[in-house]
């Protein structure tokens, strides 16, 4: 039986870094904090650091979302009225189309209460402020391919990547040569063979080294 090919992954948003943004309303402090994640056990990892940080705190509410292709959703109201606070978290990053990310909003209680509608706006409005804060990074899906080239030119041929505009990801220094790893998107393929031969004089050669993602800040 023939092996199920792979699918091809998609491009995605995330956040760019994690980083974190506080809001007071009606002497009660919102405190959110991002992180990029992988999987759902990073997320919860997260959250429960930030759980141990801000013990003291009345609420420590919580989304995220995982994955690029089959995604994973949770939330979590954390004592707040039934969907007042992980739901419109949620939904945020849902309307940012984000993934691999995770939210905590920390509260901290005024003394003032906001109301179902109020509490919702709050929990949203925190969550949003903190990814503008942040900012957005799309991840697109290339080729990876290893180009291999002698000590003397291989510098020489790392410029030359870079100044056509080929994501470099990573340098390896060998006994017989230098294995630079290059992204290439997938249509692009044959004529980053053509290039590099051209560029080189045929001297570097490049191969299949599987797939990668760069990022681009959008």
């Amino acid at each position: 039986m023939p092996a199920t090919p792979e699918p091809t992954p998609r491009q995605y948003l995330t956040i760019r870094r994690a980083g974190s943004h506080e809001t007071e309303i009606k002497k009660s402090r919102f405190i959110c904090h991002l992180a990029r994640v992988t999987d759902e056990d990073e997320a919860q990892a997260f959250i429960a650091g930030i759980r141990k940080q801000y013990w003291d705190a009345r609420h420590n509410c919580t989304a995220f979302v995982v994955g690029d292709e089959q995604r994973r959703e949770r939330s979590s109201d954390d004592g707040e009225p039934g969907g007042t606070a992980g739901v419109p978290m949620l939904e945020v990053l849902r309307r940012r189309g984000l993934t691999d990310t995770v939210a905590v909003v920390t509260r901290y209680f005024g003394g003032i209460k906001l109301g179902a509608g109020g509490l919702v706006r709050a929990y949203g409005n925190a969550v949003s402020a903190a990814v503008d804060d942040v900012g957005l990074l799309e991840r697109r899906p290339v080729a990876l391919l290893a180009v291999t080239a002698g000590h003397t030119r291989a510098g020489r041929v790392e410029n030359d990547l870079r100044a056509a505009g080929y994501a470099v990801s990573d340098l390896a220094y060998g006994a017989t040569g230098v294995r630079i790893e290059v992204g290439v998107p997938e249509p692009d393929v044959a004529e980053f063979h053509t290039w590099l031969a051209e560029a080189t004089g045929g001297t570097a050669v490049a191969v299949a080294a599987g797939r990668t993602y760069v990022e681009v800040p959008v």
